[in-house]
């Protein structure tokens, strides 16, 4: 048991872990409405992209700037298959050509796209959510990696790949529903996933994913992998030399990144109905890169709560102030990284924890006196 807790960080972080099990699942969900969690079953959607960057970006120094596209690959492949089922012949009948999505048939396509052929299986949607992102992150990082190229420049490559994405997306406007994506989304294997009950199982759905995926870059973090990753983020050429092949261990991380965005994106088609290409562009890419560090970038669960903070004050912030929500979101991320580098994870590290360990150690030095205390009395 003790070889397993320490796998996945050791007792302390398993308990913050389950902290934010709690908070998630039994908190948040006996406080507030069912409109409220479904937001935040929204915010959580991104968490599990900024879980991906604290691997990718905070521990293995590779700064991406396109993980909208793996997030979009994701929320698209969930989409299409859902669109699949709300677009039965029956549903489709007033349509030009029944059975294919109405999209499609505004733009006089006839039938149906050899590319949606898989997505009439749950099972093989599933396995491109998983297995797409990867191979594209593995194409990627092979291009790049292996010619050494990292730093700005990947970045600005992966910014590139975002906007070549969306203005794909947008073109071909009767494969992908252009700029409008792809909406209407009603069932899942028959289950009408629009009703209150259903928005509180995919809620459910989400945090389970999100605990699962925190738990899987915690075991990598701590496996021999970890500490490669983090030798090559600070001394690359030391690696390097040492034999081992930098270029696979940063595609392997970028790939690991790719698929937990994709889950995300998944998850955020079937829990808001629709997936539109204004979450695959390089503002949407920034953003997630913000909510890694406000959280903390070397932070797995820090990433979500910084997820969750900035979207929130998103939320609050455009609802009050329309014109200026955006100043405010830049002006959080200068404060952040101006005071606090480690984001909410080193606020909680250098004065929470500090409090925290003297408060138990004054109880438990208490104890031990009044323990004493009770022995010299039976004595």
């Amino acid at each position: 048991m003790e070889k397993w807790i320490a796998a996945f960080g050791g007792r302390q972080r398993l308990l913050q872990l389950l902290a934010l099990a709690v908070l998630l699942m039994v908190i948040l969900p006996l406080t507030l409405d069912i409109f409220r969690l479904n937001l935040v079953g929204k915010y959580l959607t991104y968490a599990f992209v900024a879980v991906g960057l604290v691997l990718c970006w905070g521990y293995g120094g590779i700064l991406s700037l396109g993980q909208g596209v793996f997030f979009g690959i994701g929320g698209y492949c969930m989409a299409m298959f859902l669109k699949l089922e709300a677009s039965s012949p029956e549903n489709t009948s007033i349509q030009s050509t029944p059975g294919i999505p109405d999209f499609m048939d505004w733009n006089q396509i006839t039938e149906l796209p050899l590319g949606w052929m898989p997505f009439h299986s749950l099972t093989l949607t599933i396995l491109l959510i998983m297995t797409v992102p990867a191979l594209f992150a593995f194409l990627i990082g092979a291009a790049m990696f292996k010619r050494r190229v990292g730093g700005v420049y990947f970045a600005i490559i992966t910014q590139a790949i975002a906007s070549i994405a969306t203005i794909l997306i947008i073109g071909q406007q009767g494969y992908t529903g252009g700029i409008n994506g792809i909406t209407d989304l009603r069932t899942l294997l028959g289950w009408d996933i629009r009703p209150d009950s259903a928005k509180y199982l995919l809620y459910f759905l989400c945090c389970i994913l999100l605990i699962a995926c925190l738990l899987v870059g915690q075991f990598v973090l701590n496996s021999r992998y970890g500490k490669l990753l983090i030798a090559m983020r600070d001394q690359e050429d030391r690696v390097r030399f040492s034999g081992y092949d930098v270029a696979n261990i940063k595609i392997f991380v970028f790939a690991l990144a790719g698929v937990f965005s994709a889950i995300g994106g998944a998850m955020f088609a079937l829990q808001v109905g629709f997936m539109s290409p204004s979450f695959v562009g390089t503002v949407a890419s920034i953003e997630m890169v913000i909510f890694c560090a406000v959280g903390g970038r070397l932070s797995l669960i820090g990433a979500v709560y910084g997820a969750l903070l900035v979207n929130l004050a998103k939320t609050l912030l455009s609802e009050s102030f329309p014109q200026l929500w955006i100043v405010f979101m830049g002006a959080l991320f200068i404060g952040v990284v101006l005071l606090f580098p480690q984001g909410l994870a080193g606020i909680y590290e250098d004065y929470v924890r500090p409090q925290v360990a003297k408060l138990f150690s004054r109880k438990q030095a208490a104890a031990d006196q009044d323990k004493s205390v009770a022995q010299e009395a039976r004595s």
